[in-house]
């Protein structure tokens, strides 16, 4: 794959005022905390919004975004009794935390182990944002017992692969802005491995029968996607299409296993998926068929309409990017969600 554009650029027609920033040094990692100064110190309730950077960029380039969502939010009533704050922090082998640039690179500019690095990367960035969660309030209310009491996760494509884990993982994320990102791990590899001529693609037939389990995608990836890629711990390893898998009912048997999976993982929270129709780094084919998968067992009267709110928003028009479009979307999904915080949770259903 060529060098992929910074998907921040050109995302805020027109730039928010700067918001406070303070860096602080957790678990080893440089934190940088927006609009803590800015709360009212009458607040009483403090929720916090995590931005995840793009693949090959930087916390910077979330900072301008987290600003505007900060400056967005301070101007509704609401601020003065729930504030927010914003966090960003570099992925691993990024920025501060850069290692080897090799490892963030695809399989066309030479890194042969794609697949296993950028999966271990944002996978240790949702387990990063866990961390973080735990200790963060000791560091920026030492001297109070204010705490945060609900966390939202926005990703931008690698951030928006970590920001599908962060919702799976993590029982204190209430939502989840995902921006060009994929819940779908085998299905965005396949498709990319199909794009790239890969030996382990092109040297069977059908091509691509024998590309999990490959050195391109080995056998102890599969099992590490299994236990934390959204789709893959739903569905497993697909055996047929995924396309046919996701359209049927499932079996009592299988609901009886994916209930419990479902409840411990998104029940009550909120999604929102926000999509270039055009691109074609991450193409909305690659995570169609989960997402309808999940809007189907949300809806009323199907096997899991028990309380899960999912927008899945399509832009025509516009490739990998974060359009000023999806932004706007964006700041009216915070306040949606942040205006329900103290309320008695009721059962929603999919927003389509």
């Amino acid at each position: 794959m060529a060098a992929a554009p910074n998907p921040m650029e050109g995302s805020l027609l027109t730039p928010a005022p700067p918001a406070s920033r303070r860096t602080f040094v957790i678990a080893g990692i440089v934190v940088t905390v927006h609009g803590l100064d800015e709360l009212p110190q009458s607040v009483g309730r403090t929720a916090c919004l995590w931005l995840l950077h793009p693949r090959l960029q930087t916390q910077e380039c979330m900072g301008p975004l987290a600003a505007a969502c900060l400056e967005n939010w301070n101007h509704h009533d609401q601020s003065q009794e729930t504030g927010l704050i914003a966090v960003t922090f570099d992925q691993r082998n990024h920025g501060t935390r850069e290692v080897d640039p090799l490892s963030n690179e695809a399989w066309r500019s030479g890194n042969q182990q794609h697949a296993q690095d950028m999966f271990s990367i944002y996978h240790g960035t949702s387990t990063d944002t866990s961390i973080l969660m735990t200790y963060l309030s000791s560091y920026i209310f030492p001297s109070s017992n204010r705490d945060i009491i609900s966390h939202l996760v926005l990703g931008v494509s690698l951030g928006g692969h970590a920001a599908w884990q962060c919702l799976f993982h993590d029982p204190r994320v209430s939502a989840a802005i995902i921006v060009i990102g994929c819940p779908d791990y085998f299905s965005l590899m396949s498709d990319r491995a199909r794009l790239s001529k890969l030996p382990s693609w092109t040297e069977s037939s059908p091509p691509g029968r024998h590309f999990l389990g490959s050195p391109h995608f080995p056998a102890g990836l599969l099992k590490s996607v299994k236990m934390y890629d959204p789709a893959a711990m739903m569905l497993g390893k697909p055996d047929r299409p995924v396309r046919e898998v996701v359209k049927e009912v499932p079996s009592v048997t299988e609901q009886a296993r994916l209930l419990p999976l479902m409840r411990s993982t998104v029940q009550g929270k909120r999604i929102l998926n926000l999509s270039g129709a055009a691109d074609k780094l991450v193409p909305y084919k690659c995570g169609q068929a989960f997402i309808e998968y999940l809007k189907r067992a949300v809806a009323p009267g199907s096997w899991f309409s028990e309380g899960l709110y999912l927008e899945d928003l399509q832009f025509e028009g516009v490739g990998h990017q974060m359009s000023p479009a999806m932004v706007e979307q964006t700041f009216r999904f915070i306040a949606d969600t942040l205006l329900q915080i103290g309320d008695i949770p009721t059962p929603t259903t999919s927003k389509i």
